[in-house]
């Protein structure tokens, strides 16, 4: 599956989620988020025609069924892919910021296309009229743990471990106003075996990737599009 995180691609493919047996936070209430949801509402915006002849735009809109927790993306799930060749997923990681994913929902905007959001929980509580303009433009939302814990260190247990999921469905839920895809990405793509069992419980679908922009690596805007579009022609 080509699920990239960098900007500029051809083909794009927009996800939704389909699994009627997920459920948020499922017999886990010690990670519940702040009962009141915030009062700041992000309008949507009026749909209209591109006006960008040249827009990447949106091929085709792809359902996932999330029973039993499936995972996608190359780098550590070889079963699943949906996609045809040139067809790419574009996905963000770590937000919301007050800069960047404003800057990020322009792009897409000006591109009339769209992508998948893997948030931070706590991020998600200082920002929620940012995460709700993202919901609004018509991404989805998924999750990225309360804090962006390596799921990984064994200083966390199990308990622990459940509940930077948990908790950070929960805050994004809360900040939406409403509950996230059951899609869930790991912090630095560290997937421990027993939290991958945990999320297939859950029906949680996980989304690794097939290629990373590196985008924290690099200085110059430039820099990353071209190692993404040199990935990205590679991988066809």
């Amino acid at each position: 599956m080509r699920i990239g995180t960098g900007l500029i691609f051809a083909g794009a493919v927009s996800l939704l989620a389909s699994s009627a047996a997920w459920s948020q936070l499922a017999g886990n209430k010690s990670a519940a988020a702040p009962q009141a949801a915030p009062s700041v509402t992000a309008p949507a915006p009026a749909k209209a025609a591109c006006a960008n002849p040249n827009a990447l735009g949106i091929g085709r809109t792809v359902e996932i069924d999330t029973t039993g927790g499936p995972g996608f993306g190359f780098e550590h799930f070889k079963q699943l892919d949906f996609l045809r060749d040139h067809e790419v997923v574009l996905t963000f990681d770590d937000g919301p910021w007050p800069v960047n994913t404003p800057s990020v929902l322009k792009t897409l905007a000006d591109e009339c296309t769209t992508g998948v959001f893997f948030p931070i929980g706590k991020h998600a509580t200082y920002y929620p009229e940012i995460l709700k303009q993202v919901a609004a433009a018509g991404h989805t939302v998924g999750s990225h743990t309360w804090s962006h814990a390596n799921l990984n260190n064994k200083k966390l247990n199990g308990e622990q471990r459940k509940e930077e999921i948990e908790k950070g469905f929960s805050a994004v839920k809360w900040a939406l106003g409403g509950s996230p895809a059951p899609f869930f990405r790991f912090p630095a793509l560290q997937h421990p075996p027993e939290m991958v069992t945990y999320l297939g419980s859950r029906n949680v679908a996980i989304f690794s990737c097939d290629l990373d922009s590196f985008d924290f690596k690099a200085s110059k805007p430039q820099t990353v599009i071209d190692s993404v579009m040199r990935k990205v022609d590679k991988l066809g």
